[in-house]
């Protein structure tokens, strides 16, 4: 049993090493003052804390009048900074006689009584003596061999305050009405009326059997113009417990951290009761911060709420709304999983007061929760912006109201025309960041509105063009594209694709692959142009699983799978390098790409040309699938090649591998089903302009490939009098 504990007088300068916080500076000594001196703390071997791995020299000189009568012990350090900030441990013993020092670094200083010794300061024990600068913490002192020091920062560390604590883990940038959301975009009072209707009349239906909606929609389609519309709303209405506004560009709100306890904040701020449960929980558990996004909300916002009901009040009455913009922006698919799964668990509760409304693009996390099996199908009310609402009426409204104030300010109502509105409304496609975009571009005060609206209208990208109207729809574009070329090529099995690349080829193919000369037009399905690619099977669906707020594949009315932009501006903007910048990729680039896949397609074909082909195309051993690529890339090699730059390489690849031979045997299945006598002609024909092209940089190859150009010149002559033969039958 150790002594009886006497509290200890300490100086108002002295400092404790063992206080909280972790960044106080070291202790320091004269190491002249130790010199010849050496430490012995008194006490059973048997009581040393092998926690204690290596302590600094802290001990500090004795008064000289007491070294007669006894020892004064020595105050130890524990650890790094490091080590005692993730450590439980809040007090510990250390044996009288263990010297906590390396041997080398150990001085020796003669013992003390302390038990008779008089004291400088008063009381009958000197500790640190002479020394300044420093604060002490809570540290008890027993007489005899034993020390119990209390480090502070540990579970139930009632040092801190759990309120300062919160604070410091917080976001501020992320409130709907910080001060770095200034002039936030919302909702003029008479446009999108009725998502704004259906979005309240959710949130204010506490009997509702959902407490969750989601809101999906394209990228800039306007979600966090009603977020902050919504919130302002619920603000007015006292009825709005938080909001958080993620960004991809502000470091301070662009992932989970700082959600749960940005969020707690908001609903303690305003009640004293939620307030003090909050801080006592913080409190409790200093670390909380650092664990799981569902413990940290069952910790910081479901117990609080719980323990309302014990002291008298009803959380009913608490204002409810809790909201969170832009889940998209958050840095990590995992992460935004994450704290979906813990709302779904932790704050769905009947018992709690609140509901929430999420809303953002449609991308992996929110798109596959909310979709058939996913965890939030059951339980979330969904709002799809894009297919379900038409904005056209309210961007024509916007535009005409601001064009209006517009007028007034350069004394001209009649500078615009109703015209002019329409064709900006047009060319939105339903993008409301769109007509935001150009009315910020046409408004500026330094410019003729008028001359800025004739340079939007008629705009068209050229060499040395200075204007800019699309600056910020721009930076969004590249934004998501990047976001996406990330996450696609850092896939393992994706090891040497481009992302871009094979992402323009597809856009290329909306409208199809266009030749010259002629009218020549080639269009895959999406998924034949994929296996042409050579990608594995629904590889385009994973190509654009980044893209959900610009793109997506649908089905035509003839069964093709095809893909669709959602914005014609988008298309602009991969169509013109001067915007694209470092993302642009031009045709010709992809032709040749597409050249090269074709020519791999009919190389790797694994048949066996050795031996007797079947007679009809379909019955070739081949998966459907890859069946119908390997025509499109027998029909479709010349005119790639011809539309090729530079192809050399990849000719030498074909050649040496027979290619051209297969090719030939090839050719005679599709005579029938494929190879339409209208188009080969123009078939043969660029294979001998592509010849001709390659005569200058590969001579020996060009002999080859004109062998077999005058070889099939001849079949085509054989093959047309067959057919004349066989038709009046």
């Amino acid at each position: 049993m150790p002594p009886e504990s006497k509290k200890l007088s300490v100086l108002p300068r002295v400092v404790s090493r063992f206080s909280n916080r972790r960044s106080k500076p070291a202790v320091t000594y004269d190491p002249d003052q130790l010199e010849g001196s050496s430490i012995v703390t008194p006490g059973p071997p048997s009581s040393f804390n092998p926690w204690i791995t290596s302590v600094p020299d802290l001990s500090l000189p004795v008064d000289k009048s007491a070294q007669s009568h006894g020892f004064q012990p020595p105050i130890c350090q524990t650890g790094s900074d490091n080590e005692r900030a993730h450590s439980n441990i809040s007090a510990f013993s250390v044996s009288g006689n263990q010297d906590l020092r390396p041997p080398q670094l150990a001085p020796t200083l003669p013992l003390c009584d302390t038990s008779t010794a008089p004291r400088p300061h008063g009381g009958t024990t000197s500790f640190l003596a002479g020394a300044s600068g420093f604060r002490m913490g809570d540290i008890q002192y027993f007489e005899g061999s034993y020390v119990a020091l209390n480090i502070g920062g540990g579970v139930g560390d009632k040092s801190i305050d759990g309120w300062e604590r919160l604070l410091e883990n917080t976001a501020p940038n992320a409130l709907h009405n910080s001060r770095a959301r200034y002039d936030a975009p919302k909702c003029d009072e008479d446009t999108r009326v009725e998502v704004t209707s259906e979005i309240m009349t959710f949130i204010e239906d506490h009997g509702g059997p959902r407490r969750l909606l989601c809101m999906t929609g394209a990228a800039g389609s306007g979600k966090s113009a009603l977020q902050q519309t919504i919130a302002e709303t619920c603000g007015k209405k006292k009825s709005l417990g938080s909001s958080f506004f993620f960004s991809a560009v502000d470091p301070s709100r662009n992932t989970v951290d700082p959600v749960v306890p940005t969020i707690a904040y908001q609903l303690g701020r305003g009640n004293p009761a939620v307030r003090q449960l909050i801080k006592a929980a913080v409190e409790e558990d200093p670390l909380i911060f650092s664990q799981s996004l569902q413990d940290q909300i069952t910790t910081l916002i479901v117990k609080p709420f719980e323990h309302l009901d014990s002291i008298g009040s009803d959380p009913s009455t608490f204002p409810y709304a809790i909201l969170i913009d832009g889940l998209d922006e958050c840095r990590g698919e995992d992460c935004q999983a994450e704290l979906l799964t813990a709302i779904r668990k932790c704050l769905l509760d009947d018992r709690l007061p609140f509901r929430i409304f999420i809303a953002s693009r449609p991308e992996w996390a929110i798109r596959t929760a909310l979709e058939p099996g996913g965890q939030l199908q059951q339980v979330a009310y969904h709002i799809q912006l894009s297919d379900k609402y038409d904005a056209s009426g309210d961007m024509c409204r916007y535009l005409r109201r601001r064009f209006e104030d517009i007028g007034l300010r350069i004394g001209n109502s009649k500078w615009f025309t109703r015209n002019d509105i329409e064709t900006l409304v047009r060319a939105a496609s339903g993008q409301f960041i769109y007509v935001a975009t150009v009315f910020n571009y046409i408004s500026e005060r330094r410019a003729a509105p008028t001359q800025r609206l004739k340079i939007v209208l008629s705009w068209t990208p050229h060499a040395g063009q200075a204007a800019k109207p699309f600056e910020a729809l721009d930076r969004l574009y590249t934004n998501i594209l990047l976001t996406a070329k990330s996450a696609y090529e850092a896939v393992d099995t994706h090891f040497g694709r481009d992302f871009l690349l094979l992402f323009r080829a597809h856009h290329i193919g909306i409208t199809g692959f266009r030749f010259n000369p002629g009218p020549t037009m080639i269009s895959p399905s999406a998924d034949i142009l994929s296996a042409l690619l050579c990608l594995e099977a629904t590889a385009e669906e994973v190509l654009v699983s980044d893209l959900h707020s610009l793109v997506a594949f649908e089905t035509d009315e003839r069964g093709d799978l095809c893909l669709r932009l959602y914005h014609k501006s988008f298309s602009d903007f991969l169509e013109e390098e001067s915007r694209a910048k470092d993302l642009f990729v031009s045709q010709s680039r992809v032709y040749a790409h597409l050249a090269k896949c074709c020519m791999q397609l009919i190389v790797e074909c694994p048949l066996e040309f050795d031996s007797q082909l079947p007679a009809k195309w379909k019955e070739l051993p081949l998966p459907r699938l890859h069946r119908r690529a390997l025509r499109e890339a027998i029909e479709d090699l010349p005119f790639f090649l011809l539309e090729s730059p530079t192809i050399g390489d990849g000719v030498d690849f074909f050649t040496q591998k027979d290619g051209w031979l297969k090719l030939n045997k090839l050719l005679p299945l599709l005579y029938p089903v494929g190879l339409l006598h209208m188009i080969w002609q123009g078939w043969i024909d660029n294979f001998r302009r592509f010849s001709g092209k390659l005569q200058l940089q590969k001579p020996e190859f060009a002999v080859i490939i004109n062998e077999f150009v005058h070889k099939w010149e001849l079949e085509k002559k054989e093959w047309r009098y067959v057919v004349k033969t066989i038709r009046p039958l």
